[in-house]
């Protein structure tokens, strides 16, 4: 089938195209990426920027800035709007809170911001270890704000007193 009238000429226009400076980013993969890369690896720690795959990823990692995000790295959910992996969750990791504090304070963040992947296969939703999690960080670093951005734990409202 032949091209639509007109349609040579449009791809010849936009092919010489450059973006403009505004919209260009730098990779800011320096040692600052690679070092807290390496400290999730090392720790077994996920992030959502990771699990996500968030464009911002380098410029936040460089920067020390994450998102941690607890209770494994896969969801329970399959919401169209996340990147993240759905499907059966493996088995809960009671230590996790304590590897998330402890990389807080490898870190020396001044500021957390925890979230997790949905876990319906859970009574309370995860709310337990979210409770956990940030005894663990206020223990370690009494000086560090925690904010948490949590799943709807399935609408229990119970499950917010834990």
């Amino acid at each position: 089938m032949p091209a639509p009238a007109g349609a040579d000429g449009a791809a010849e226009r936009l092919r010489g195209r450059r973006h403009p400076d505004w919209l260009k980013v730098r990779l800011a993969r320096g040692p600052h990426y690679n070092r807290l890369k390496r400290l999730l690896r090392d720790m077994d720690l996920h992030t959502v920027c990771e699990e996500a795959r968030c464009p911002n990823i380098f410029e936040c990692f460089e920067n020390l800035t994450a998102t941690f995000m607890i209770l494994g790295n896969i969801c329970t959910r399959a919401c169209r709007f996340c990147a993240v992996t759905t499907g059966r969750p493996t088995e809960l990791d009671l230590a996790e809170p304590e590897r998330v504090a402890a990389a807080v304070e490898r870190l020396g963040l001044q500021h957390v911001v925890v979230t997790s992947v949905a876990r319906d296969d859970m009574r309370d939703g995860g709310a337990s270890i979210f409770a956990e999690t940030i005894r663990a960080i206020r223990r370690r670093c009494p000086g560090t704000a925690v904010e948490v951005l949590i799943p709807d734990f399935n609408g229990d409202w119970d499950a917010l007193q834990v």
